[in-house]
């Protein structure tokens, strides 16, 4: 998977920009808030639908303007492709893959894969629940076009369950005639993705693993396991029917303390991955350095994950992330971007040295190739 061309217009800071990528490294470089992770923040859209910087769309668009448009020219093993993305102020969107309009920003995802790793993405060992969900959630989304589908739904399901939960003080009648279906329906989605997320977290332990061992010379050994939101045996949690019967069974256990809490207190959307180095919680033993290599290496075998899948090797997206590493850190992850594309962002004193790559300079939201 490579990354060729991206042109962009009136995104944030920068007016216009036509930038050509190398097959291998490519350097945005220059100092803060001139339009690096901008850059990168639009290669990202055409990837993952949705910005990494956890914003509105409307901020996509430069000061003044009616509108943004991004253009992406890329490769995959098959033929060159390309997809254009526009947002106006009115809310409205329009997506292209190919010159064929897509009707939702769901059917982009999976089409031009990519691994993101920036700065925030270090605090996954030591964060709440919610970032190694998305973890998964993002990983997975990008293979499996069924797993994103059966999120959807779960999320649709969960809102209309959670509001039949609150208006249950005032109408039990309604509730108790329609928890039953609403539960079940939850289930059903709850079951297929916890199995899918079981799936891929075996393989991710493998090339964390694998990924640990190399940087710390076999000297820590990293795991991970699913944790539920409830109780739930190994023999429950390798079948989906009886995973599904669960998940079913623990919803419709307890609505007198769901209808206290205002919410639906177990699934999917309260799991969690128990990260472990040497057999110890990493969230609470392992030391700052050790915490930044696992989160290193989970994003390296998100990447190794997607190249056994799918045969070609995702592009790899880094924002500044090397200002955030130490030397053998820096040198283990320079040393792993010689295997495909590679588009990150430094500024000038945090460039790993011995990097060979496409420079591009940028300087308010200005691009050109050094």
């Amino acid at each position: 998977m490579i990354c060729k061309k991206i042109k962009v217009t009136d995104f944030r800071n920068i007016a216009s920009c036509d930038v050509d990528f190398s097959d291998g490294v490519n350097l945005i470089y220059g100092n803060n808030a001139q339009g690096k992770t901008n850059l990168l923040e639009a290669v990202c859209l055409c990837s993952l639908g949705k910005s990494f910087r956890g914003v509105k769309e409307n901020e996509f668009i430069r000061f003044d303007c009616p509108n943004t448009r991004i253009e992406m020219n890329y490769e995959d093993s098959y033929r060159p492709q390309t997809i254009s993305m526009s947002y106006s102020r009115s809310h409205q969107k329009y997506i292209e893959h190919n010159g064929v309009k897509l009707q939702k920003m769901s059917e982009l995802i999976g089409r031009f894969r990519a691994v993101l790793f920036f700065p925030e993405h270090l605090n996954v060992i030591k964060e709440g629940p919610s970032m190694r969900r998305s973890y998964l959630d993002v990983a997975i989304s990008q293979l499996r076009p069924a797993y994103l589908k059966s999120l959807q739904r779960y999320n649709h399901i969960l809102i209309q369950r959670n509001k039949l939960i609150k208006s249950a003080p005032d109408n039990r009648k309604n509730f108790d005639a329609t928890i039953e279906f609403w539960s079940y329906q939850l289930s059903v989605e709850a079951a297929f993705i916890t199995q899918s997320r079981i799936g891929y977290l075996r393989l991710a332990s493998e090339q964390l693993k694998k990924c640990i061992e190399e940087m710390t010379e076999e000297h820590e050994i990293p795991s991970l396991d699913y944790a539920f939101s409830f109780k739930i045996s190994d023999e429950t949690s390798g079948d989906r029917e009886k995973l599904r019967e669960a998940f079913f069974s623990q919803l419709m256990s307890n609505h007198d303390r769901e209808i206290g809490a205002g919410a639906t207190l177990w699934g999917i959307h309260k799991d969690d991955i128990n990260i472990n180095l040497n057999g110890k919680s990493a969230r609470i033993y392992a030391s700052q350095g050790q915490q930044r290599s696992l989160a290193l290496g989970l994003k390296l075998a998100e990447s190794n994950i997607s190249m056994n899948d799918t045969g070609e090797r995702p592009v790899l997206l880094l924002d500044d992330v090397f200002s955030e590493l130490d030397g053998a850190r820096r040198e283990y992850l320079t040393d792993r971007m010689k295997n495909g594309q590679v588009i990150m962002t430094a500024c000038g004193d945090a460039i790993p040295e011995g990097t060979e790559a496409r420079v591009i300079y940028t300087e308010n939201g200005e691009f050109r190739q050094r």
